[in-house]
């Protein structure tokens, strides 16, 4: 995040004269929407950010932005966007991925990207599914997901993309929904998060894997289904009917009723807490409840910082001699043209 002066925009001046090219009802109109509304309440400034995709359905999305932007190949949006950011470190910079996209052939460079700890925010639109390529299993993909891919039936434990993200190292992990009102204070959590955050969001893709989330993103299930995670309050669900507690035993997370209002036996959300969040991003769905929101936010020294630093360091005191860099080595001079016969 640049130290520049805000300016003020509004959500018009970060959309651009493309037209919206996705399928109708599909998720990514709504992520789009959300950071077009984010931008401006950031203070953030067009000339100054940049958005990076690879390959993918939500990697359209640089060019529905009115900033610079990349759309690069599939997989390696982590890799041009470290070059960015170590190119010019006041730019913002955000990276535009989905599920095969980044955990697949760029699997590899999602986990270097996190490790490090670029400062940049990662979002990871999340539909179960190859969208682009008509609808082939993706590594999130459920066990028996029937898909031309997989016609019998996905026989592939899928990967969880929060778990794989606090496993590479990342300091900022967070959780959203495509049409959720929360997606917005997420995504700012995200960019005032010094380092690499990392965004999975639930995105519906109405085609090939419609309603695949609906367990816990359909209105009549939300209130149940629904764990909106806040630093320093009790992870309550269900209308504060139930939270989550600590099993002394299992040293795990368990279900349990409240009553009258007490939450004293409930788990208060420490963001900092690792430990706290691999137990809320690997709590399976239907005995409990999807974990939302941010989910672990630590800070951390950054990549670009050290590089910066480790550059500075390195060339002070020197001045810059072009010729003497040429010559130093083993060199030799031609004095004359050879004979030719």
């Amino acid at each position: 995040m640049n130290d520049m002066t805000p300016i003020t925009t509004k959500p018009k001046d970060w959309e651009t004269d493309q037209e919206v090219r996705w399928c109708p009802g599909c998720g990514d109109y709504a992520i789009l929407k959300a950071v077009q509304r984010t931008m401006p309440e950031l203070g953030a400034r067009p000339e100054n950010t940049v958005f990076v995709s690879g390959i993918g359905c939500s990697s359209r999305f640089p060019y529905y932005m009115e900033t610079y932007g990349f759309h690069t190949i599939h997989g390696r949006a982590p890799a041009i966007a470290t070059g960015v950011k170590l190119a010019n470190p006041e730019l913002d910079v955000w990276i535009i991925t989905g599920d095969g996209d980044a955990l697949s052939i760029g699997g590899n460079h999602t986990m270097h990207l996190l490790r490090r700890n670029l400062n940049c925010q990662v979002l990871l639109f999340n539909n179960e599914i190859y969208g682009l390529t008509k609808g082939q299993y993706s590594p999130t993909s459920r066990v028996g997901t029937r898909t031309p891919s997989t016609p019998l039936g996905s026989v592939d434990r899928p990967a969880n993309p929060c778990a794989f993200a606090l496993g590479s190292g990342a300091r900022f992990v967070a959780r959203g929904i495509d049409v959720h009102k929360n997606l917005v204070p997420v995504l700012k959590a995200a960019y005032a998060h010094q380092g690499a955050a990392f965004v999975e969001i639930f995105q519906n893709c109405i085609v090939y894997n419609d309603d695949v989330f609906a367990p816990f993103t359909e209105k009549a299930q939300a209130q149940g289904n629904q764990l909106w995670v806040e630093h320093g309050k009790p992870l309550l669900f269900a209308g504060g009917q139930k939270g989550l507690a600590l099993d002394p035993e299992r040293l795990t997370l368990k279900v349990v009723d409240v009553v009258d209002g007490d939450a004293s036996g409930v788990v208060v959300h420490d963001q900092t807490n690792r430990g706290l969040a691999h137990m809320l991003v690997e709590m399976p769905f239907g005995p409990f409840p999807m974990a939302l929101g941010v989910l672990y936010d630590d800070p951390a020294p950054t990549f670009d910082e050290a590089v910066v630093l480790q550059n500075a360091q390195a060339s002070e005191g020197k001045r810059p001699d072009l010729q003497k860099l040429l010559s130093q080595g083993q060199t030799w001079m031609v004095d004359k043209a050879p004979h030719v016969i």
